[in-house]
């Protein structure tokens, strides 16, 4: 099947080869038709086969249609973070080409007042975070009983933010005749109820069993110690075919310090952590988009929704500490078909989060034979002990025979009291300061 058996228009079948897509993923072929149709639809998909385009594609062909009203967005897309709208922008920037469509991005670490002016003029498209959308709703900025479209990416995350109420209340806000998209890599029982309860007879579409990682990437496990990690990363990064790579750390901290630490070992290496602002970190997406950089580090704050094509590895320098954050970061790369290899670097105490993702995925990760790093010298064999555990005192016994000493008249062995041990030989050899008159040295 090909998108031109999709139903979309020439514009967008246009739009989709200039990007260089030929075949649609299993997501696309399986939602695109349902959301053409009007219907409402709950995608579960694993990260990185193609729902991203599953719902923007046809939305542009149906946003194709009609005009946009001031502070009345016609569809609203809702994302968990800043990275995931400013991925989906990019995919309407791109696919929409062709198409006269407004758009608007509402995240926060961005000036209001940029968007608060677009939403004046009046957009087919908002992209929204649910805390930067609910602010400007408040204010009495933008007004929602114009929105025929709803979409729900990332479910599943955006209960792990605790953005379900903020959610709630915004679906409540928009017309209950509109048609509801729910995207989610996994389905608990919260978002079960949130779909039960905002979408109308939807149709399931599951491209993959919840939470099973990537089947076009290869996974390995490499033990290495704490301390070695870094040793061992950097001879993966030198001895592994590294096109472009992202590297996850747990801690904000460990990204700045490692990507220090690599730039100081000749690798061109970028980095975005939560302590960045917006700008920056998009700032660092497009020199590592444009190969300027080829390495990433990065905290989980990016672990979703970089769709950054040709990603051919990616490395775990921490264990992740939530199973389904393992998932996610490893779906950066064997995206849209191609191949990837995903690296985590496992220490003997980060077992119990290991034995976690197992069980999560199903499947064990196979183990690499730890190695000792290049940087990591040889152990040296211990030298002899001498006989002697105290060999100064050898040293000293030999001071006793020089000719200076023996000039010195012997004084004599006095008579121990009755029932005291005499001096042992090592006490006489060890002792430090003037001689205690009830010990004599014979000369020799």
């Amino acid at each position: 099947m090909s998108f031109a058996d999709l139903g979309l228009s020439d514009e967008l079948l246009r739009a989709v080869t200039d990007s260089g897509y030929n075949d649609p993923t299993p997501i696309q072929r399986a939602a695109i038709p349902s959301v053409l149709m009007g219907k409402d639809l709950v995608g579960i998909a694993q990260t990185g086969t193609g729902k991203t385009a599953a719902f923007v594609l046809p939305m542009i062909d149906i946003l194709g249609h009609g005009r946009s009203r001031a502070r009345m967005p016609r569809s609203l897309i809702l994302e968990p973070t800043r990275e995931l709208a400013a991925q989906v922008a990019e995919n309407f920037e791109k696919y929409g080409k062709y198409h006269k469509l407004s758009m608007a991005l509402l995240i926060g670490g961005v000036q209001m007042g940029d968007q608060v002016k677009a939403l004046e003029k009046g957009v087919d498209v908002l992209i929204a975070t649910p805390g930067r959308l609910m602010d400007l709703f408040q204010r009495g900025k933008i007004l929602l009983t114009g929105c025929d479209l709803l979409v729900i990416d990332e479910a599943d995350r955006m209960l792990d933010m605790g953005f379900i109420p903020d959610i709630e209340e915004i679906a409540s806000k928009l017309p209950k005749n509109r048609q509801t998209l729910l995207f989610s890599a996994t389905m608990p029982p919260p978002i079960q109820k949130l779909a039960a309860k905002f979408l109308s007879d939807p149709k399931r579409v599951e491209v993959a069993r919840p939470a099973t990682a990537n089947t076009n990437i290869e996974q390995r496990l490499v033990p290495v110690r704490a301390d070695k990690k870094r040793d061992r990363l950097r001879e993966l990064l030198r001895g592994e075919d590294v096109r472009t790579a992202i590297i996850f750390c747990n801690r904000k901290t460990t990204v700045r310090d490692l990507a220090s630490s690599l730039k100081r070992h000749g690798f061109r290496v970028g980095q975005i952590h939560g302590d960045m602002e917006q700008s920056d970190r998009l700032a660092e997406l497009d020199r590592f988009k444009q190969d300027e950089i080829n390495i990433l580090v990065a905290s989980d704050v990016a672990a979703r929704g970089l769709d950054i094509k040709g990603v051919s590895h990616v490395f775990n320098v921490d264990v992740p500490w939530q199973p389904d954050d393992y998932v996610h970061r490893i779906g950066r790369t064997g995206r849209a078909g191609a191949t990837g290899i995903a690296i985590t670097l496992a220490a003997p105490d980060e077992a119990e989060q290991v034995a976690a993702i197992e069980k999560l995925t199903g499947m064990k990760i196979p183990r690499a034979e730890p190695e000792p790093t290049a940087a990591e010298p040889e152990p040296r064999a211990a030298p002899e002990r001498p006989a002697s555990r105290r060999p100064e005192r050898r040293d000293r016994s030999e001071r006793r025979d020089r000719p200076e000493r023996s000039r010195e008249p012997a004084r004599p062995v006095e008579a121990e009291p009755e029932g005291t041990a005499a001096p042992a030989d090592d006490a006489v050899a060890s002792w430090n300061g003037p001689l205690p008159s009830f010990l004599s040295v014979s000369a020799v």
